[in-house]
């Protein structure tokens, strides 16, 4: 399931009816890699043509990334050719170095020599070697195949790709936490631009509805349909502390908005706000939250100029649709392995 929503009075149509995922852009496809049994995966984000403008915002004090310096506005490199988000912790960074092999295969990549391309592939990764086999990760042959295998069909949500192995609320342990997964929300702006999050969710906190201002994963109670407080606990003594960098909530925000590198910052940076909304506690100690932000435009489309009410905008629309995309994760995940998913720790819902 993802999720699809007006915004700024503009109507859009069902789920039904439309992509409401990344690929819903011009120019962006995705491909995974899931393995069920190891409870893995690898998502791969492609930009097709010369490749989409990037920039990162990490706010997480534990992260784990590959090729992000040269995403700072003033560096020199101006286009990736592919984003990766993995389960594997650092292990899964090898991935990158397949999708790599994939695109230098296909002549992708920034011309460095008359007969020779360097694919851009920045990546970051999610820790999930707690659940499954810690000894299966993510590597060069799953980057490489999750490259060949990407398309533009709308991204699945839930135990896919990176959000595979992925849980939330942890604070008392893995007895009580929930599984998270992959998210997708789309926002069609007045203005014509679009806005669309992805995101491997697998936070330390708990994830809340602020629609609702209910908890929809988190650190389970005794009893079903319940969770504790992860502010509470992590505000208590009950808490147990972590092990930095085994928590991380990874978030991609396209737009087909002609941005430069520096307001593709600012865009990253707004969207944490979304995140912060959902997940509570967020940016922590032990956790390497992470955001990027790609703009893939149509060839006819003019650069916006400077910050003013459209870019003003698109930064509101990317914290909502990634609050959005987070919920959705959780809601769309499914139990596995003993670990209870959202839709299985309800009254009357189940998944």
């Amino acid at each position: 399931m993802t999720v699809c929503v007006a915004f700024l009075g503009l109507k859009v149509p069902s789920l039904l009816m439309e992509n409401a995922s990344l690929t819903a852009i011009a120019g962006i496809t995705a491909g995974h890699v899931t393995d069920e049994l190891n409870l893995t995966g690898v998502t791969v984000v492609r930009f097709a043509g010369e490749g989409a403008r990037a920039a990162v915002s990490i706010q997480g004090a534990a992260p784990g990334t590959r090729e992000t310096d040269l995403l700072e506005p003033g560096n020199l490199v101006e286009k990736i050719h592919a984003i990766v988000l993995t389960g594997g912790s650092a292990f899964g960074l090898d991935a990158a170095s397949g999708v790599m092999a994939a695109l230098e295969e296909e002549g992708v990549g920034l011309p460095v020599l008359e007969d020779t391309v360097v694919p851009i592939v920045p990546a970051a990764v999610l820790f999930d070697l707690n659940l499954g086999s810690p000894k299966v990760r993510p590597g060069i042959d799953w980057g490489y195949k999750a490259a060949q295998d990407a398309k533009d069909a709308p991204i699945s949500s839930g135990n896919i790709g990176a959000g595979t192995g992925a849980t939330v609320g942890k604070l008392l342990g893995p007895s009580k936490m929930t599984k998270g997964g992959l998210g997708s929300a789309l926002i069609r702006l007045d203005n014509g631009f679009t806005v669309s999050a992805l995101v491997a969710v697998n936070a330390m906190g708990e994830v809340v509805d602020s629609a609702s201002n209910t908890v929809v994963a988190g650190i389970r109670a005794r009893d079903i349909g319940y969770y504790e407080s992860a502010v509470d606990v992590a505000l208590g003594k009950a808490a147990t502390a972590p092990v930095a960098g085994t928590n991380t909530t990874l978030g991609l925000i396209a737009t087909d908005a002609n941005l430069s590198k520096a307001q593709l910052k600012k865009i990253a940076e707004m969207a944490h706000d979304g995140m912060a909304r959902a997940i509570r506690p967020v940016h922590t100690h032990f956790d390497g939250d992470t955001v990027f932000a790609v703009s893939m435009p149509g060839s006819e489309v003019e650069m916006i100029a400077d910050a003013d009410a459209s870019l003003n905008s698109i930064g509101i629309a990317a914290a909502r649709a990634l609050e959005l995309a987070i919920v959705d994760a959780v809601r769309s995940a499914k139990s596995v392995s003993g670990l209870v998913a959202s839709c299985d720790w309800q009254i009357t819902e189940t998944c």
